[in-house]
């Protein structure tokens, strides 16, 4: 096993640090996810990384494999209507927090993908840009939240044909807007986003 590919276990082995990403800020349609997931000090896979860089069979593959190593996961949305009310970036504020909250074990720290952060716990944390391909933790906590957000999107998409949701998660795609176009919002669609910008009318 090559240990140059590996992850950072850590910013510090003296602490239980939590890693936590979230999903779904830049779609069209359906929750914000995120997921918070506390690894072994000494957990170590080669396989873990950015889950955008992870087919979805690997991420899959992944996902028992994080849930059974870890010493505390778990998995939280901010709802579509939440979304609409307080915004995106407050609302993935509000699924990170939730899902933290959900941990079993109480983290000493907290490493948050992005560059920003706000919350109420008293817990201290590092916003580290990109850090779902720096640190293992942060990448299990995005593999988790991406295969949980796609899953019910497919299951969204069975409900809601014509989407294209079972292939692109709510993300504005071509299809997805075509779809749009076609049928209409539905009652998951983010109603504070712009659905159809002008330049669309153009793209087709």
């Amino acid at each position: 096993m090559n240990q140059k590919k590996m992850l950072n276990p850590y910013l510090e082995s003296t602490r239980i640090e939590a890693g936590c990403d979230e999903v779904g800020r830049g779609c069209l349609c359906g929750p914000v996810v995120a997921a918070a997931v506390i690894l072994p000090i000494d957990y170590a896979n080669v396989f873990i990384n950015d889950s955008k860089k992870l087919s979805k069979t690997n991420r899959i593959k992944l996902v028992e494999e994080i849930k059974s190593s870890a010493v505390s996961w778990a998995i939280a949305e901010a709802s579509v209507e939440e979304i609409d009310k307080i915004n995106i970036l407050n609302a993935s504020f509000l699924a990170m927090n939730r899902a933290i909250e959900s941990l079993k074990v109480i983290p000493d720290h907290l490493l948050i993908d992005g560059n920003r952060f706000k919350t109420s716990l008293s817990i201290p944390f590092n916003c580290i840009v990109k850090g779902d391909g720096k640190f293992a933790s942060i990448a299990a906590a995005s593999i988790l939240a991406k295969v949980y957000r796609d899953e019910l999107m497919e299951r969204m998409a069975e409900r809601f044909p014509g989407y294209g949701w079972e292939k692109n998660a709510g993300y504005p795609t071509k299809a997805h807007r075509e779809g749009i176009l076609k049928l209409g919002l539905t009652p998951i669609h983010r109603k504070s986003f712009r659905q159809l910008p002008e330049q669309m009318r153009f793209a087709f």
